[in-house]
């Protein structure tokens, strides 16, 4: 039996105009075309290694179960009904 790789989900965000050559290179070799692209590769050390030289450009998206996260500041308590 063959175990499913891991995936990884990237979206490119920022453009790469006026960026050095090799940051050009980086997004070229992950596959980018356009802005605001989605692409998923293998999680591999190499996908990973070539993500952490453009942090500036893409982000990882979680992919899953939508989570709704409420935040409330401990400073304004809600008020209990009276």
């Amino acid at each position: 039996m063959t175990a499913e790789k891991k995936k990884i989900r990237i979206q490119y965000t920022r453009s790469k105009i006026c960026t050095p050559i090799k940051h050009k290179l980086v997004v070229k070799g992950l596959g980018f075309t356009r802005l605001n692209q989605i692409v998923e590769r293998e999680d591999t050390p190499s996908i990973r290694g070539m993500v952490k030289a453009i942090p500036h450009l893409v982000r990882i998206v979680v992919s899953g179960p939508a989570k709704t996260l409420s935040i409330r500041s401990s400073r304004h308590p809600t008020r209990a009904a009276a």
